[in-house]
């Protein structure tokens, strides 16, 4: 796979997981591509932890009074408003949240998550990704399989971490991969890689699920 294609290639099967009407938060970078490749009969209302429900699609003329939480410019859809980051936090640590796609540094077999420092480097601030991870009814983890070769899905996550057992769902070029009480299981598959490359790049046993199918 051609290495432009892969962000669009997993944003694609991202959508995939959403139904007319959730509630989603939507992480910097490659998730924002998520809304472009939604079916058009699956409405969803975008949450931004910054204030606002209902966010719409990035403009073709930047208000800078208007940005989501990565601080690009945004929009807001019709009927979506603007609220107060308290409220907007009580939604999401109140479960209302139906889901939330973001990257990671790091996965785990037991669902840990570190996405939001390395040790010894300078960041911006960890922004809402705690509270959504725990607040979210499935947190769905969108990102490249490996970085520079090296393992991000782990047996044990090595980096500090963000929340603890908090994601449901793995998606990457490679395939898609289920979180569960057993581990990994990998239940859909680019058929551009076999089982044994995508076990490879994987840095924790794998179970094949018996209904293994391709990523459509």
């Amino acid at each position: 796979m051609e290495k432009g294609e892969i962000k669009a290639y997993i944003a694609k099967r991202v959508a995939k997981e959403f139904h007319d009407g959730d509630v989603v938060n939507l992480g910097i970078g490659l998730p924002t591509m998520v809304p472009s490749f939604l079916p058009d009969d699956v409405k969803v209302i975008l949450e931004a932890e910054n204030g606002m429900v209902g966010a719409g699609p990035k403009p073709e003329e930047a208000d800078p009074c208007v940005s989501d939480a990565g601080g690009q410019p945004s929009s807001i859809a019709v009927g979506g408003a603007f609220i107060d980051s308290a409220t907007s936090f009580g939604l999401i640590r109140g479960g209302h949240v139906d889901a939330t796609v973001l990257g990671a540094l790091q996965v785990d077999e037991k669902g840990n998550l570190a996405n939001w420092i390395i040790p010894g480097k300078m960041v911006p601030g960890m922004g809402g990704a705690m509270d959504l991870v725990v607040g979210a009814s499935n947190v769905i983890v969108a990102m490249e399989h490996t970085q520079k070769g090296n393992h991000k899905i782990l047996k044990e996550c090595t980096l500090p971490l963000t929340a603890k057992t908090c994601v449901t769902k793995i998606i990457t070029e490679m395939g898609v991969i289920n979180v569960t009480d057993k581990g990994l299981e990998l239940v859909e598959i680019n058929p551009e890689f076999t089982v044994e490359q995508v076990q490879e790049a994987t840095g924790a046993e794998l179970i094949i699920s018996p209904d293994l199918k391709n990523i459509e």
